[in-house]
């Protein structure tokens, strides 16, 4: 990510500090975002937006830079899964406004401006900086609005540009190759820097304070819940255990930890694979965001014959969205069966295994 220094906004991405492309940030609402979801679910309330063009905000915007000493923009290396299929879901037309809830690095986001052209409108939210600065490489334009905000705040995002309703939703729940290939948030196992999880690190707390701060029982409701760890108790224990003589501050460390816990119980994956699945849901406030962008966002913001496409990666979030998509006084559904990649794709993208897509169609 780009390391922006000083006062002068010229070190910034030109496109995302002037037009054409417009960020805005949730700042201090961002900062605190969905914090009472936890466990329970309880709803959150945000502030209103602000744009990060206002030279008031520069400083914000140089402070989301900060964390790469490189002075360019590095490319992404993610691969958007489904690419074909969504489209298909979608049937984006010229002239309609389209959300790209998780503009990630931009993949889905191209192909979909492509289809609505400059009569249309794209709106990327994303919660991550870094993966903005990336989307920004491949989509520009006067019709593009990039935007670090949550999809859960879609009504906020929506009112400050004046739109209404939109024409299609998209949201990719998985996590991004380039987010992996952060070593500096502990997304992947090895990975040597601090154990963030976050994917706004400004907002919410970070996991190795959620390591640090909770009791055996509340990580271990943490691991079965969000994790489906069959070995909750165990590697709650142990890390309880553990943090007595020492933090646990990296990825490393916790990977580690977890191994000792269940190597014996189980050879088939990297042990900690869950475990780090259900503290990245719990720092992100993952579930909760979706459920309340199920229970009203997607119905209340899609026009009539609007269509909402939605891919997840584990079966906690996919149970979410089958659920939701089954109301069939709010929607007629697209795919009778989620869509899963094609071998092919499989092959190229591994990563793309677990991913499965369900649309529909508003009511």
């Amino acid at each position: 990510m780009d390391a922006a220094r000083g006062d002068d906004s010229s070190n910034l991405p030109r496109n995302l500090v002037f037009k054409p492309i417009g960020i805005i940030a949730t700042l201090a609402a961002l900062r605190n975002i969905c914090s009472g979801f936890s466990l329970v679910g309880r709803i959150c309330s945000a502030a209103p937006l602000h744009d990060l063009r206002s030279p008031a905000l520069l400083p914000i915007l140089h402070s989301m830079s900060s964390s790469s000493s490189s002075d360019s923009t590095p490319l992404s290396v993610h691969l958007p899964v489904l690419m074909r299929e969504v489209l298909r879901a979608l049937d984006p037309q010229p002239g309609q406004i389209i959300v790209d809830g998780t503009a990630g690095g931009g993949g889905h986001s191209r192909e979909i401006l492509k289809r609505i052209g400059d009569t249309g409108t794209l709106i990327g939210l994303d919660r991550d900086p870094m993966m903005l600065q990336l989307a920004a490489q491949k989509v520009q334009g006067d019709n593009v609005h990039l935007i670090h905000a949550s999809y859960a705040l879609l009504p906020q995002v929506l009112q400050d540009l004046g739109i209404a309703q939109v024409d299609g939703i998209l949201l990719d729940l998985g996590l991004s190759s380039d987010q992996l290939a952060d070593r500096q948030r502990g997304f992947g196992f090895a990975a040597e820097g601090p154990l963030d999880l976050r994917f706004d690190t400004s907002a919410g707390e970070p996991a190795w304070q959620l390591l640090e701060r909770l009791n055996e029982e509340e990580l271990a409701t943490i691991f079965k819940e969000f994790g489906e760890e069959r070995f909750a108790s165990q590697i709650a224990a142990r890390i309880v255990e553990t943090r007595k003589r020492k933090p646990i501050l990296t990825a490393q460390d916790l990977t580690a930890v977890v191994t000792a816990a269940v190597t014996s119980k189980r050879s088939d994956r990297q042990p900690a694979t869950r475990v780090f699945q259900a503290l990245r849901i719990a720092a992100n406030e993952e579930l909760g965001q979706l459920e309340v962008f199920l229970k009203s966002h997607l119905q209340d913001f899609l026009k009539t014959g609007g269509r909402g496409a939605i891919i997840s990666f584990h079966s906690l979030e996919d149970r979410l969205v089958k659920n939701a998509f089954r109301d069939k006084h709010r929607f007629r559904l697209l795919t009778p069966k989620p869509v899963i990649p094609a071998a092919v794709e499989q092959r190229a993208n591994p990563r793309s295994r677990s991913a499965k897509l369900r649309a529909v169609e508003r009511l």
